[in-house]
């Protein structure tokens, strides 16, 4: 599979996505929108990923290349490409649908449950996970479920965690995350973790649950083989 992916800022990567992806044989292209890189055409990927970032989806003067961004969003999803997005990502997606986008009730940063919800149990692609699992939070805005979407998890600070829409995905968490891609968050965005309520944890704390990511890595891994098999399906 070509996967492309689209990273909003120098620090926030595909982290082990991309190890996943060449472990699969997959090949990698992606283009860097902080540089002002040109976005490709849908014909030229199978898989798009859409990466994290500081900004919000409705920002649109302030960063100009999100508008031309949400078109491709728009077109890769017309086009049966398989779309992932995470965190921004998940949170562009869900605007491209039609979910609205706005600021949570507080900010979760740090290690924090999610819970499936019954209807991503039944679901091929998110019935892979256990019921419950740690992973890494890192927002301050929240999506609505688009108009059609399953909303498949969910945690105690933010409702909406993630939702499935045929082959589009978004997640508001992190499983992808590496040690290195947790120290580059904690370097470049550590002004967030003060003064930010009961659900945004301290960089100790933050370091000091880094064991969880050989799990929530394996988590990752299975949920991208199931997004895999969208693909598969029709060939």
């Amino acid at each position: 599979m070509r996967i492309h992916g689209l990273q909003h800022v120098p620090f926030e990567g595909l982290a082990t996505i991309e190890d996943w992806a060449i472990s699969r044989g997959n090949t990698i292209s992606r283009t860097l929108l902080f540089r002002g890189e040109s976005l490709p055409d849908p014909a030229e990927f199978d898989w798009l990923v859409i990466m994290g970032g500081p900004m919000n989806v409705y920002e649109e003067e302030m960063h100009p290349w999100l508008a031309p961004e949400k078109d491709l969003i728009r077109r890769a999803i017309d086009g049966g490409k398989v779309v992932l997005g995470i965190c921004l990502g998940a949170q562009l997606i869900a605007d491209v649908l039609g979910g609205k986008v706005r600021k949570n009730k507080e900010r979760e940063i740090g290690w924090h449950p999610v819970i499936l919800t019954p209807e991503a149990k039944r679901s091929e692609t998110f019935g892979v996970l256990p019921e419950k699992f740690v992973a890494l939070q890192w927002h301050g805005d929240t999506f609505e479920i688009p108009p059609g979407a399953i909303h498949t998890a969910k945690s105690e600070a933010c409702e909406n965690q993630a939702f499935q829409s045929g082959r589009a995905i978004g997640l508001q968490f992190h499983l992808e995350a590496s040690m290195e891609s947790i120290d580059d968050l904690i370097k470049n965005c550590s002004g967030e973790l003060s003064g930010g309520g009961d659900c945004v944890q301290s960089e100790e704390e933050i370091i000091s649950g880094t064991g969880a990511i050989p799990e929530m890595n394996g988590l990752m891994a299975l949920l991208l083989d199931g997004m895999a098999g969208l693909l598969e399906e029709e060939r």
